[in-house]
C-alpha cells in the first residue's frame, strides 16, 4: 500500500484550472493530480464546475522556494491560526501576501488537498522538498494533540533560529572566500600579463637574474603555457568533489568528520551542529513526539554525518530500553554540558526545557565564535596576501635595483 501511494504521488503533476462555484462566481486555482480527469472529478466533489483545465507550464513556475520563504509562511500561518482565523482562509491570506509565484502555487496545492479531506501533515508530506520529515512530524503531533497553533509557533521559531545560525556561519565564511577568489584572479592576471612584460625587459638587459626573480618567471612561464590545464584541473576537481559529496555517503561522512577537526572552523561547526541538534530535539519532544521517533528526525536534521550516525545509534539504544543520558555518554560525540543537562531533564521530567537551554547556550557560543573568527581571519588574510603580492613585486624589482647599482 505504501509503495503504491508513493508511486501515485510521484506521478502527480501540477494543473491550472478555471471554473465556477455553486453561486456562479468565476474562480481559478491549481491542483496536483495524476491527470486532467482527476482534477475535474476532484473539483466536482467540491461543487466547482471546471471550464478549463491545463498542465502548468514549466516556464511559469517562478523562482525557487527558499528556506526563508517556508519560515516566513510558517510564522504567518502560526500567527493567523493562533488568532482564530480558519485554516483554509489562513492559506489564502498567506499565499496572497507572498511575491514568489512558486510559493503561491505550492500553498494553493496544499490548500486544495486539505479542502478535499487530507490532513494538514499529509498535505505537507506530498512536498518533501519544501516540508521535511521534521516539519511534518511536528504538524502531525500538533494535529493529534489539538495544539496546532502552538506547534506551528514552535516550528516557526525553530526555523528562524536555524536560519539565523546558518546566516552567521555564512557571513563568517563569505569574507575570506571573496578575498581568496579576488586574490587568485589578481595573481593570475599578474602571472599572465605583468611578469611576461618584465621578462622581456630583463632578457634585453642581458644581466643575470636573482634566484627569486628567476623562480617567479619560471612559475609565470608554466602558468602561461598551461593555464588552460590548471583551470581545467581545478574545475574538474571541484565538480568531482561536489559529485562525491552529494552521492557518496562514505565520502560525505569523512568530510564531515574532517571538518570537525579543522583548527579554526572545527569548533564553530561543532557548536552550530550541537545547537541545531538540541533545538530540533527540544521542539519535537515538547510537541509530544515519542523520543524514538524524535531521535530519528533529529538525526536527519543534525547536518553532520558524525552526529547523524551517533543519533541513530542513540535511537537504537533508547528503543531497547537504555536511558538517553547513558546512550549519550556511550556515543562519545556529544559535549559534557548536553549530557549533564539531559541527565537533569530526565530526573526532573523537564527534558525538553533543559535541552532547549542547551540550544540557547550553544547559539550564543556560535555568535561569539563567529565574532572571534571574523576578527582573527581578516588580519591573517591580509598578511598572507601581502606576503604573496609583496614577494612577486620584490622579485620583479630586484633586477632593476641591481642594474641601478651597477651604474
Amino acid at each position: 500500500m505504501a509503495v503504491a501511494r508513493i508511486a501515485k504521488q510521484a506521478a502527480e503533476i501540477p494543473f491550472v484550472w478555471e471554473g465556477t462555484d455553486k453561486l456562479g462566481r468565476k474562480i481559478k486555482g491549481e491542483m496536483l493530480a495524476a491527470g486532467e480527469a482527476v482534477v475535474k472529478q476532484s473539483l466536482r466533489r467540491q461543487g466547482i464546475n471546471a471550464t478549463k483545465v491545463r498542465k502548468q507550464s514549466m516556464l511559469a513556475r517562478g523562482k525557487k522556494i527558499t528556506e526563508k520563504d517556508i519560515a516566513l509562511f510558517t510564522r504567518q500561518l502560526a500567527t493567523m491560526v493562533k488568532a482564530g482565523v480558519p485554516l483554509l482562509q489562513a492559506f489564502d491570506i498567506t499565499a496572497r501576501s507572498h511575491a514568489n509565484p512558486s510559493l503561491q502555487r505550492l500553498l494553493g496545492v496544499v490548500k486544495a488537498d486539505v479542502e478535499s479531506g487530507t490532513s494538514l501533515n499529509q498535505a505537507f508530506r506530498r512536498h518533501p522538498k519544501h516540508f521535511d520529515a521534521l516539519y511534518c512530524n511536528l504538524v502531525e503531533a500538533g494535529e493529534a494533540a489539538g495544539i496546532l497553533e502552538t506547534v506551528l509557533d514552535r516550528i516557526a521559531a525553530y526555523k528562524e533560529k536555524i536560519l539565523a545560525i546558518k546566516g552567521k556561519i555564512k557571513s563568517a565564511l563569505m569574507y575570506p572566500a571573496i578575498v581568496v577568489v579576488v586574490a587568485f584572479i589578481i595573481t593570475t592576471g599578474i602571472m599572465l600579463f605583468v611578469i611576461p612584460t618584465f621578462k622581456e625587459l630583463f632578457e634585453g638587459s642581458g644581466a643575470e637574474l636573482p634566484a627569486l626573480t628567476a623562480l617567479v618567471i619560471k612559475i609565470s612561464d608554466a602558468f602561461t603555457a598551461w593555464w588552460w590545464a590548471i583551470f581545467g584541473v581545478i574545475g574538474i576537481a571541484i565538480a568531482a568533489f561536489m559529485q562525491a559529496f552529494s552521492r557518496s555517503k562514505t565520502f560525505r561522512a569523512r568530510i564531515d568528520a574532517w571538518s570537525l577537526k579543522l583548527p579554526i572552523f572545527g569548533p564553530l561547526i561543532e557548536k552550530a551542529t550541537v545547537s541545531r541538534w538540541a533545538r530540533t530535539f527540544s521542539s519535537l519532544f515538547a510537541a509530544g513526539v515519542p523520543m524514538v521517533e524524535a531521535l530519528e528526525s533529529v538525526a536527519g536534521a543534525s547536518g553532520n554525518a558524525v552526529f547523524e550516525e551517533a543519533t541513530l545509534k542513540l535511537r537504537t539504544d533508547v528503543a531497547t530500553g537504555a536511558s538517553l543520558t547513558s546512550s549519550l555518554q556511550a556515543a562519545k560525540v556529544f559535549p559534557t554540558m548536553l549530557i549533564q543537562m539531559v541527565a537533569i531533564g530526565e530526573e526532573s521530567g523537564a527534558l525538553d526545557s533543559m535541552v532547549e537551554k542547551v540550544a540557547d547556550f550553544y547559539e550564543r557560543e556560535v555568535d561569539d565564535a563567529v565574532a572571534g573568527i571574523s576578527s582573527l581571519i581578516e588580519p591573517l588574510i591580509m598578511v598572507v596576501l601581502g606576503g604573496l603580492i609583496g614577494t612577486i613585486v620584490i622579485a620583479m624589482y630586484l633586477p632593476i635595483f641591481k642594474l641601478g647599482t651597477a651604474f
